[in-house]
C-alpha cells in the first residue's frame, strides 16, 4: 500500500502540488485547518465531500501521536510523542507567572552532544526530526494545553544540527495563512556550534538565540560539554558577537549551576570576562537531578552568591524557576522515559534486517 502524504510539513502551494489540488486557494484552506488543529479532513467543512474523501485517500495530517501526558503540580506538562517509525521524543509546556505558555520542543530523537549533566546527552542520536514532526509537536501541545504564546527549540537534540527542518517548521508556524506565530516569540538554544551560529546570523530564520554556556572555563567546559573540543570558547565568543552585530538581537547565555563545580568566585569571573563587550543576558538555572549522575544541585545561598557576583559586574542576570522536576520535564531531564523505548525500537529494526 502506498504511503500517504503527510501535510503538516507543507506550505499551501506545496499542499496543492503534492496532492494535485486546484484552485490554489484550496491549499490555503487546508493549511489553515491544519494550523487550527484539525485532526481529519472531514473536519474541513469548507471543502466539498468529494474533495475531502479524495484527500483522505492520499494524505494524512498527523504522523505522530501522544503516547503519554504527564502533568506536574506546578503546571508543567510533558508529552511523550511516538513518531511514525516508533521512536519517541518529549515535548514540554512551561507556563510563567504571567500565564504565558511556551512549548519546549525537540528537534532530534536523542542527541549527539553528550553534555555530562544532561539526560538527553546519554541517549546518543537516533535521527533528526522532519519539519512536519516539529510542527506536530507544537500542534499536539496546543491540543493538550490550549493556545501557546511561544516556542523554544530547547528540547531533545541540538537545533543547529537540524537547522533545515527548523527553518521549514518556523516558516510554517509563522505563515500568515496559518498559525502566524511572531518570530519574536521563537528562541533557539544551542550548546555552541560556531559554524551554525554564523549560518543562523547570515541566513536566518529570524529568532532569538540562546547559548548553553554553563561555564566560561575552557578546560572545565571540555569535560562538561565535549562540543567545546571543536568549538573553543574564543571562537564561540566571536560567533556570538557576530550574531549580535549582524542581527541586532541580544543573545542569552545559559548556565546550569552545578554545586561546587561552576559556582565559584573564579567561575563567576570567567563568565564576566566572556560576556564583556557583548549585549548578552545571563539566564541561570540550578541543576535538575538526573539519575545516575553525581552532580549536585547548589543551595540557595550558593546561587545567590553567584548571582550577586555577576550583578556587581553590571551583567543582566535572572535565575530561572525550576519547573517540571516531578515529571522529569525540567531542563536537562528529558529522555529518561523514552530511552528504553527507543532502544527497543532500534533492536526491533535490527532483527528485521
Amino acid at each position: 500500500m502506498e504511503e500517504k502524504i503527510s501535510i503538516t510539513g507543507l506550505l499551501p502551494a506545496e499542499i496543492c502540488s503534492a496532492l494535485e489540488i486546484k484552485p490554489a486557494f484550496r491549499g490555503k484552506q487546508i493549511f489553515s485547518w491544519v494550523s487550527k488543529g484539525a485532526v481529519s479532513f472531514d473536519a474541513m467543512t469548507n471543502l466539498d465531500k468529494t474533495t475531502r474523501a479524495a484527500l483522505s485517500e492520499k494524505a494524512c495530517i498527523y504522523t505522530s501521536k501522544v503516547s503519554k501526558a504527564l502533568h506536574d503540580p506546578d503546571g508543567t506538562i510533558k508529552l511523550q510523542i511516538t513518531l511514525k517509525d516508533g521512536r519517541a521524543i518529549e515535548t514540554v509546556l512551561l507556563t510563567d507567572r504571567e500565564g504565558r505558555k511556551t512549548a519546549c520542543v525537540s528537534c532530534q530523537a536523542g542527541c549527539a552532544m553528550g553534555c555530562a549533566f544532561c539526560q538527553t546527552g546519554k541517549l546518543g542520536l537516533g535521527r533528526n526530526l522532519t519539519a512536519g514532526e516539529i510542527v506536530e509537536e507544537f500542534l499536539l501541545m496546543e491540543k493538550e494545553a490550549g493556545t501557546l504564546d511561544n516556542i523554544v527549540f530547547m528540547g531533545m537534540g541540538e537545533p543547529l544540527q537540524n537547522i533545515s527542518s527548523i527553518r521549514k517548521a518556523v516558516e510554517i508556524l509563522t505563515s500568515k495563512d496559518g498559525r502566524a506565530l511572531s518570530s519574536r516569540r521563537i528562541t533557539l538554544s544551542t550548546c555552541g556550534l560556531t559554524k551554525g551560529i554564523y549560518d543562523l546570523a547570515d541566513n536566518g530564520p529570524s529568532m532569538r538565540l540562546a547559548v548553553s554556556l554553563t561555564t566560561a572555563d575552557e578546560e572545565l567546559r571540555k569535560t562538561l560539554m565535549p562540543v567545546t573540543l571543536g568549538n573553543p570558547l574564543p571562537e564561540l565568543k566571536k560567533a556570538i558577537a557576530y550574531y549580535i552585530n549582524k542581527t541586532g538581537k541580544r543573545v542569552t547565555l545559559e548556565a546550569a549551576l552545578l554545586a561546587g563545580t561552576n559556582t565559584t568566585k573564579e567561575s563567576a569571573q570567567r563568565l564576566i570576562e566572556f560576556a564583556s563587550g557583548m549585549d548578552v543576558y545571563i539566564n541561570l538555572i540550578p541543576w535538575n537531578p538526573v539519575e545516575g549522575m553525581e552532580f549536585k544541585t547548589p543551595s540557595q545561598n550558593e546561587c545567590r552568591f553567584f548571582v550577586q557576583l555577576l550583578e556587581k559586574a553590571g551583567l543582566n542576570v535572572s535565575m530561572r524557576t525550576r519547573r517540571g522536576v516531578k515529571i522529569g520535564g525540567a531542563c536537562g531531564q528529558l529522555g529518561r522515559s523514552v530511552s528504553q523505548h527507543n532502544k527497543n525500537c532500534d533492536s526491533g529494526k535490527e532483527q528485521k534486517n
